[in-house]
């Protein structure tokens, strides 16, 4: 026997109304057709004044745990992936854990930003794996709109604000494919593609917040490949075949991006969740936030072979292969 990571709950939020597209070329010199057709966006959430990072993942939390159907008091360990924690310190997930009323066990933040999750996620799999937790909270947030360039139309228009998380919990499983749970993670990083996608500001270096600057044509580049690689790394370790996947959620980045990634695996669209177009990249939230929709609409049931896949920053890519 192992001890499997078991999924026993997701949530999500997204703050206030949509911002469509056209409401953005109010603003930016933009149009709905030019965004539509780069990016397969139509719309995105945006934080209001005062509202933190640290409320979307309470929130997206406490959704997750009542699903489970289980007290936050049950939780003891606490994995946050942010890019835009409330403050440069404490870490965003001890704020969390105190306004979730847990007083025990241990939080803290990742941050790899797009790949976030994937990365929360392969942390507190090999704690639980390891006995040094029982019941986690991985969740991934970000408030992307608070380090946008508004005058840069190259960015600010495929960014969101939001948050997702699921809640963990140790299993016994037999060791095959057929668990439930986290069956395996695949990490990596390749810090020469820094300055592909990079925020040019932080404490050390200009004592300031800094804005996204990207390399968009490298990075897409960059990510078809990558993402399509990592895939088939999970599938590889687990010896299963593209068409024994029930779905593919990927980091919801770019349609173009997605439809790439689903063409090399040779899988049909069909079978990707896909809720980039209502809600743009949130970073590290925007796996969880599509997981927790296609859970929600019964399309991801107990018992499906999903594949998660995210590329961000730094480079950092990643994948992990769960079973519902």
């Amino acid at each position: 026997m192992v001890v499997r990571s078991l999924m026993i709950g997701c949530g999500s939020c997204l703050p206030g109304q949509p911002v469509s597209n056209h409401d953005l070329a109010q603003r930016v010199d933009t149009s709905d057709d030019w965004i539509v057709q780069r990016t397969g966006i139509r719309s995105r959430h945006i934080v209001g004044e005062g509202e933190t990072t640290s409320d979307l993942a309470v929130k997206a939390a406490q959704q997750a745990l009542d699903q489970a159907g289980i007290p936050a008091s049950r939780v003891d360990l606490i994995v946050l992936a942010t890019t835009t924690p409330d403050h440069t310190f404490p870490a965003t997930a001890v704020k969390v854990q105190a306004r979730l009323g847990v007083t025990s066990g241990f939080a803290f933040d990742v941050q790899a930003v797009c790949s976030g999750f994937v990365y929360a996620l392969a942390v507190a799999d090999n704690f639980v794996r390891l006995g040094q937790a029982r019941t986690a909270l991985v969740i991934g947030a970000d408030t992307f709109s608070r380090i946008l360039d508004w005058e840069d139309r190259t960015t600010c228009v495929l960014f969101g604000d939001g948050a997702g998380a699921v809640v963990l919990e140790a299993s016994e499983g037999a060791g095959t494919v057929a668990d439930r749970g986290v069956l395996s993670t695949h990490l990596h990083s390749d810090g020469r593609h820094y300055e592909a996608l990079w925020v040019d500001g932080g404490p050390s270096a200009t004592q300031t917040t800094g804005h996204v600057r990207m390399n968009g044509q490298e990075v897409f580049r960059h990510a078809v490949s990558r993402l399509s690689e990592t895939a088939a790394e999970a599938l590889k370790a687990n010896e299963i075949e593209p068409g024994q996947l029930d779905w593919l959620v990927p980091h919801q980045a770019n349609l173009r991006i997605i439809e790439a990634t689903a063409r090399k695996l040779h899988l049909p669209l069909e079978r990707a969740v896909i809720s980039v177009d209502h809600h743009g990249n949130t970073s590290a939230a925007s796996i969880p936030l599509a997981l927790t929709e296609a859970v929600g609409d019964g399309r991801i049931k107990r018992g499906d072979l999903v594949l998660m896949e995210a590329m961000g920053g730094g480079f950092t890519w990643g994948s992990a292969l769960v079973r519902w």
